[in-house]
């Protein structure tokens, strides 16, 4: 873990208004949550940096600016080196016609009568093979100028070193890591409290890396702690079977360091997740459900989801066999499909994650082929109006109250085809496929904290 890209902000905002916060990328803050009182005063933001952020740290900046300096001081030491030696050389090479052109001037100096012409045109030639001297001692001069220019750097080196030195105090490392270990405690613990809330913003874009087709879908372990950082990527939209599993997502990002595992049943849409060591995802030309086992490389279970349409009969605006959308969210693990009796409207339904039963099922009333893509958080479903350019989050549905609400939630979909839009609980982030880029982006959830009065 680097030094500075751990620490974290715990902001308190008693008497302040709460309202979205929407960093760009390149601040590098991510924002978690927010709470207000019945009021709609803030109480608490957690805010942290994003992961692989550590180079936008203003001491890491200015440790990069240092290392800059060095490296420049170091490459005109170099040259200055080697010049100085080539032009050393040559003025010992020319010591000895010096001497000689120096002592026919003594001699011509105290008898003129003895410089005949023969005499004076080799000391002529003489001091003709001298000139070639004129150019060396020029840079000779450039030479100390640019020694006063090191020595400037090197001053604003020592001053640059002593602000790192002041900002950072006299910590070290071990007592450092502490402290950044005790903050992530606070964090957590702090998003413990806030728990659920409600979607109110949405993040620039964050794109990560560019791979793959138009169509696919790209996750992390949506339950299991924060110390696995695997990353899964499904490339294609049916009859895939090749998940590639990354270490880390530095790994994905790089395109290395991943195992592959080949499922034992093809793929259908763009809709899986994986969920506590397992990938949930539906089976091709089918509407049952697959629960493979990553460590066992093995389905636990499978299972038919009663009346679902598949094979293109209800899928979102984009096509691509996205009948069936399995997702996960603080709650738990869920479906989002439809069926002929719902008349092809949305139908939400949560399942049980080791047997992949029913257990709850909703109708949201919402035709699922005018929806562009859909994400579930805290048991809420967010429907966006399009998978195209120009796309909105515009419609929500409550499952604690079986209501909906038309919405007007922004986001810049920066690569106009967006085929998999899902949300990380663990993360609190959007994960999304957009048009052969693996994008994130943050959110902001607000929840409003009943008091005793309430």
């Amino acid at each position: 873990m680097h030094l500075f890209s751990a620490m974290f902000l715990l902001v308190m905002l008693a008497a302040m208004p709460c309202k979205a916060l929407y960093p760009s990328p390149e601040e590098g803050w991510q924002i978690y949550s927010s709470a207000q009182d019945a009021d709609g005063k803030c109480i608490c933001t957690v805010v942290a940096p994003a992961q692989n952020m550590c180079n936008r740290d203003p001491r890491s900046r200015q440790l990069r600016q240092l290392m800059e300096k060095v490296q420049n001081i170091s490459q005109s030491m170099e040259v200055l080196d080697l010049r100085t030696y080539r032009d050393l050389q040559y003025v010992r090479n020319t010591e000895n016609l010096m001497k000689v052109v120096d002592g026919k001037l003594k001699v011509a100096s105290e008898n003129p009568r003895s410089l005949n012409p023969k005499g004076f045109q080799e000391l002529k030639d003489k001091v003709n093979q001298l000139l070639p001297l004129l150019p060396v001692l020029e840079q000779y001069k450039a030479d100390a100028k640019m020694i006063l220019r090191l020595r400037e750097e090197v001053r604003n080196l020592s001053l640059v070193l002593m602000a790192i030195q002041e900002e950072m105090g006299a910590y070290d490392y071990e007592e450092l890591r502490q402290r950044v270990l005790l903050l992530e405690t606070r964090l957590h613990s702090c998003m413990q409290k806030l728990g659920c809330g409600k979607l109110t913003g949405v993040s620039n874009p964050i794109t990560v890396r560019a791979s793959g087709s138009r169509f696919g879908s790209w996750m992390t372990d949506t339950m299991i702690p924060s110390s696995d950082n695997r990353v899964w990527s499904m490339d294609g939209y049916f009859k895939g079977r090749r998940v590639l599993e990354y270490r880390t997502m530095t790994d994905f990002m790089k395109g290395q360091n991943f195992v592959q595992h080949l499922l034992p049943h093809p793929w259908a849409g763009t809709g899986h997740v994986v969920y506590n060591g397992s990938l949930y995802y539906n089976k091709y030309q089918s509407n049952i459900i697959i629960k493979y086992h990553f460590r066992s490389r093995s389905v636990l279970v499978q299972r038919s989801l009663s009346g679902a349409g598949y094979n293109n009969t209800f899928p979102y605006s984009w096509g691509g066999s996205s009948d069936i959308d399995l997702m996960a969210d603080e709650n738990g693990l869920w479906a989002v499909y439809t069926t002929i009796p719902n008349a092809g409207n949305i139908v939400i339904s949560r399942l049980e994650p080791q047997s992949l039963e029913v257990l709850q099922t909703w109708d949201t009333g919402f035709p699922k082929r005018s929806a562009g893509e859909s994400f579930m958080i805290c048991g809420t479903l967010y429907v966006t109006n399009s998978h195209l350019a120009g796309a909105k989050i515009y419609f929500a549905y409550y499952t604690n109250t079986s209501s909906y609400e038309y919405t007007d939630i922004p986001f810049h979909n920066q690569y106009s085809h967006i085929s998999m839009m899902d949300y990380n609980p663990r993360e609190r982030v959007l994960y999304t496929w957009n048009n052969g880029h693996q994008v994130l982006y943050n959110v902001t959830l607000f929840q409003v904290i009943k008091t005793s009065e309430d």
